[in-house]
Parts: structure tokens; sequence; C-alpha cells
């Protein structure tokens, strides 16, 4: 498959790029052999190979999400300098 100047200006087009001449001819040479290579690549004889989507395994590193108790309110608002009702008070922001 073999990209032309034509899809490279719709491309620029669509990524908000203005090309020169040099440039059209440049990345349409380049596109193209990318896609040659994606081609023949495309060719190999997969069969037996399992899909894979990461190349190491996955492994959670978050702990479990297990119920604990909580900090006394009393304990977390000692140092709040402003509180109401087992609340954290804080300055208006809005006017």
């Amino acid at each position: 498959m073999s990209i032309t100047k034509k899809d490279v200006l719709h491309a620029a087009d669509l990524a908000r790029l203005e090309l020169t001449a040099e440039e059209q001819d440049l990345y349409t040479e380049q596109l193209s052999r990318i896609l040659n290579y994606v081609e023949k690549l495309s060719e190999l004889d997969t069969t037996g190979i399992a899909p894979t989507t990461y190349t190491v395994p996955l492994k959670t590193v978050m702990r479990a999400d297990e119920s604990r108790p909580s900090l006394p309110h009393e304990e977390a608002l000692s140092n709040a300098p402003d509180s109401d009702k087992d609340c954290f008070k804080v300055p208006r922001i809005i006017e």
C-alpha cells in the first residue's frame, strides 16, 4: 500500500498543519515506507503465538480494600484552626 500526496495533505489538514512542497514529498515517501514495512510484518506466520497486551506479567501494587476503623472526630479536628459540629470550618471564598 502506498500513500499519495493527497492522503498526506488530508492528514495534514486534519492535524491543522501547513506543509511545504518539500515536506509533502518527504512525508509521502516516509509514510509509504512505513506502510510497506507493516505489510511485510503482516506476512509473518504467527500461528501458535498467543496475543499479548503486556510484555511483563501484571501485578497489582494496591493493597486490599478492607474496612477498618477511621480516625476519631476529636483527633481529626485537634489541629484544626476552627471547627463547628465535628466539621472543619473554612473561610468563605465565594461572595
